[in-house]
């Protein structure tokens, strides 16, 4: 509403990716996900942005992935479209985040180019609970899979989701029962030590100097 959105968001996919790329030089196979406004599906250089970005920081594109809402492309369909067209033609991952609160088509689901569902936390956390939701979870996942796409269950906050989530076949979870928001010092520990952690394999090359520490400010937490 102030105007700022679109340098905001420069910002911080220049933060993600920086960081990023100290994690690919310390050899951790991870990929970095960031959210883009329903404003940023209107902006003409999204596409140059994101390109030039990830050739500042050597990052390959498949492991970016950026996250629109289902109600952000829903309202602007057509813009929706053509945006994602062009990400999707970098090899940019694209995630439908909060599936299920809005009214997605399944033909337009079927057309636009994305990689994956983010389930609404709001039904994986009832989901052990209240049946409705359970199978709203699990048509979801099926839909996702019989289109080619996958699945992150957001919300998941005991081992018992976790456990259900595996038995429907979900690709990804994200939640607490894995670990709360941290920062990317923080996240360096917990990929370490934990028990979901994810040890580097080798150092990768990656060019020019990162001359300063960027933290990413909240982080979220994947396990694959």
């Amino acid at each position: 509403q102030i105007g700022v959105i679109e340098g905001l968001t420069r910002w911080v996919l220049n933060a993600a990716l920086e960081q990023f790329a100290r994690w690919q030089n310390q050899g951790r196979d991870l990929s970095v996900s960031v959210n883009l406004s329903a404003l940023s599906l209107h902006n003409h250089e999204i596409g140059d942005t994101v390109e030039k970005l990830l050739e500042t920081w050597q990052v390959p594109a498949s492991r970016l992935v950026l996250e629109i809402t289902e109600s952000a492309i829903i309202s602007h369909l057509a813009r929706a479209s053509e945006t994602l067209g062009r990400l999707h033609a970098l090899g940019v991952r694209v995630a439908i985040d909060d599936f299920g609160t809005g009214y997605t088509s399944l033909a337009y689901l079927r057309k636009l180019p994305v990689n994956e569902l983010k389930i609404d936390k709001s039904f994986v956390m009832n989901m052990l609970r209240i049946n409705d939701d359970a199978v709203i979870v699990r048509t979801i996942i099926e839909l996702a899979h019989n289109l080619g796409l996958q699945v992150v269950a957001e919300g998941v906050e005991d081992a018992a989701t976790w456990q259900a989530l595996r038995e429907l076949g979900c690709n990804i979870a994200q939640g607490y029962h894995m670990s709360r928001p941290i920062d990317a010092q923080a996240l360096d520990t917990w990929l370490t030590e934990s028990e979901w952690g994810l040890p580097p394999a080798r150092a990768l090359p990656v060019a020019g100097t990162i001359e300063r520490q960027r933290a990413l400010g909240k982080a979220k937490v994947y396990r694959l």
